[in-house]
């Protein structure tokens, strides 16, 4: 290789002159060899930078709010952190869960568990279980859970949303009366009759409908919530509904909230045994698109970029009549009298069907009775001359070549 030498000035743009590099030994410059690296390792450099923006993103902390109704970790209008808040700066510990078995394992005597909606509930097991725990009920907006576990039917009155009563306690339930009033959404109230407390009736109500409803059951409370949206963050500040949400919730130090997953089948929980996602990193599920993406990237970079199909003619033309001899030698040489009187029938009968313009997709009986009338033959001596049996020897298939190309003659258009 030659040492280097300087460059000559080269015109840049009209007018101007740019000093251009070294020129090495092979004629490039470190400029172009800087341009011929970046082309060559462009796309894997995209491809590492995005994989470690996607590392990143992976890296990062899980979100701690959701978008979920009624859950106490949603910031919407519709989710309850702001009741969940209150009641953990009181001293109320709050539990998230969304399995019947976590439940179920979780709760017990002197705790409070809150159903805040039935909808993904499937199995009236589901609900017995959990007043099987002996912990106190609090039914939000589950009508099925109240009529099973409470015995208060649930009626639905809708209303707008825009102007929402006020309804007073009328009662002599403590939580009710510290509370004062309430807002129910749709007018939802609960009847019942017995030892069940009712509270919360809109005027002209009869006495045993309301919005709030609280009974026994063996040594636990349950207490019965008819319109859900007084938890929700857009409603709590409404009226008494803070007061008898964090007073119903807040009975013990311990509160379970329960708000029913779709899957929730009240199987085994989930604490019972690792599944497979819990056997693999949290990271498991981007490095796998990641690789996906790369062998995405490479098939296309490496990829061949093929061109349009270039025609090229054939070294041998064969005519079709010389097609037709060959196979037909084939058949005499293998005694293929069967397929060949497939082939010389198949042939008369599109070329007569054709003549007497019925349709490729006649049917055979269509076909009989068709040439039977243009030919004045008998429709059995079609059909046997059609669909008769194979030959069995040369002769029987040279007469019935003949056969077919006499009936093919005569064949005329009626």
């Amino acid at each position: 290789m030659s040492a280097p030498t300087e460059a000559k000035a080269v015109p840049d743009q009209p007018g101007k002159f740019a000093q251009a590099g070294p020129v090495l030994g092979d004629g490039t410059t470190a400029r172009s060899r800087a341009r011929s690296r970046w082309r060559r390792w462009r796309w894997p450099l995209a491809v590492l930078a995005l994989m470690a923006v996607v590392g990143a993103l992976a890296a990062l902390p899980t979100p701690r709010t959701t978008s979920l109704p009624l859950a106490p970790d949603s910031t919407s209008p519709q989710g309850a952190r702001a009741l969940a808040q209150i009641l953990d700066r009181q001293g109320v510990d709050v539990t998230f869960l969304r399995r019947n078995a976590d439940v179920v394992a979780a709760a017990g005597p002197g705790t409070t568990i809150l159903l805040a909606s039935d909808q993904q509930i499937w199995d009236e097991s589901q609900l017995e279980s959990l007043d099987g725990t002996g912990a106190d009920l609090v039914l939000a907006g589950s009508s099925w859970a109240a009529s099973l576990l409470a015995g208060v039917e649930t009626t639905y009155e809708v209303t707008s949303a825009d102007d929402l009563p006020e309804l007073a306690a009328d009662c002599d339930d403590p939580d009710a009366v510290a509370a004062g009033t309430i807002t129910s959404a749709h007018r939802v109230q609960a009847s019942a009759g017995g030892g069940t407390v009712i509270c919360f009736r809109a005027p002209g109500d009869p006495q045993d409908q309301g919005a709030y409803a609280t009974t026994t059951s063996g040594d636990h409370r349950i207490d019965v919530l008819a319109d859900s949206g007084i938890l929700t963050n857009a409603r709590l500040a409404d009226a008494g509904n803070a007061a008898l949400a964090l007073r119903v919730l807040g009975r013990h130090d311990h509160l379970i909230w329960y708000l029913p997953s779709f899957d929730d089948d009240g199987g085994e929980s989930e604490a019972a045994g690792p599944g497979l996602g819990d056997l693999v990193p949290p990271w498991t599920g981007a490095l796998a698109l990641e690789l996906c993406l790369v062998v995405v990237v490479i098939a296309v970079v490496r990829g061949r970029r093929l061109g349009r199909v270039v025609t090229e003619p054939l070294p041998v033309v064969v005519r079709s009549a010389e097609t037709t001899r060959g196979r037909g030698r084939l058949y005499r040489r293998g005694r293929s009298y069967g397929h060949a009187a497939a082939a010389l029938r198949a042939g008369a009968a599109a070329r007569c069907a054709r003549r007497l313009g019925l349709p490729m997709s006649a049917p055979a009986s269509e076909l009989i009775d068709s040439v039977a009338h243009a030919t004045g033959r008998p429709t059995d001596a079609v059909a046997q001359l059609f669909y008769g049996p194979p030959p069995t020897d040369d002769s029987a298939l040279a007469r019935l070549a003949r056969d077919l190309d006499e009936i093919e003659s005569e064949v005329h258009r009626p």
